[in-house]
């Protein structure tokens, strides 16, 4: 299958599921620098000494720095739409953390389209479950449904 498509072909790939995307190593200073960004500096993220003694046995990503590499780990393996002037980040739901992410380790995203549906013409709305792997894991760090309007011309 082509991993470019016309517009009025999305309703055909409904509950496919993409290729995964690249593993992608979480990294302390990624963290530390997320933390810097938000304002978020609780221990568990950046301090390791004070982290090694938790539960976690070391630092753990912030919940929202997984899910905001999302939109960087699905743009790998995503199918093109041809004529897409913009994609609009529209919101999500059901957005679930559900382990959390030890610094050192890498993750990568699985995403389905689940719903395409054109609004007025050249509006298309979508919807897609992103589950995010983490490596030698059963569990996954998170599950989110994102939805954006891609802009056709």
């Amino acid at each position: 299958m082509s991993n470019t498509i016309k517009a009025h072909e999305l309703p055909s790939l409904v509950g496919q599921e993409t290729e995964p995307s690249s593993w992608f190593e979480v990294t302390q200073e990624r963290v530390n620098r997320f933390a810097d960004a938000t304002n978020d500096h609780q221990f568990i993220h950046i301090d390791e000494e004070k982290a090694a003694q938790t539960p976690f046995g070391g630092t753990i990503a912030h919940g929202f720095l997984t899910l905001s590499l999302v939109p960087f780990l699905t743009a790998e393996k995503a199918t093109q739409v041809e004529g897409v002037e913009m994609g609009i980040n529209y919101g999500s739901d059901r957005v679930r953390f559900l382990q959390p992410v030890p610094v050192g380790s890498r993750i990568r995203a699985r995403q389905v389209l689940r719903e395409a549906v054109e609004k007025k013409p050249g509006q298309w709305l979508t919807r897609t479950t992103v589950t995010i792997e983490i490596e030698d894991q059963e569990r996954p760090a998170l599950i989110a449904e994102f939805i954006a309007m891609l802009i056709v011309r």
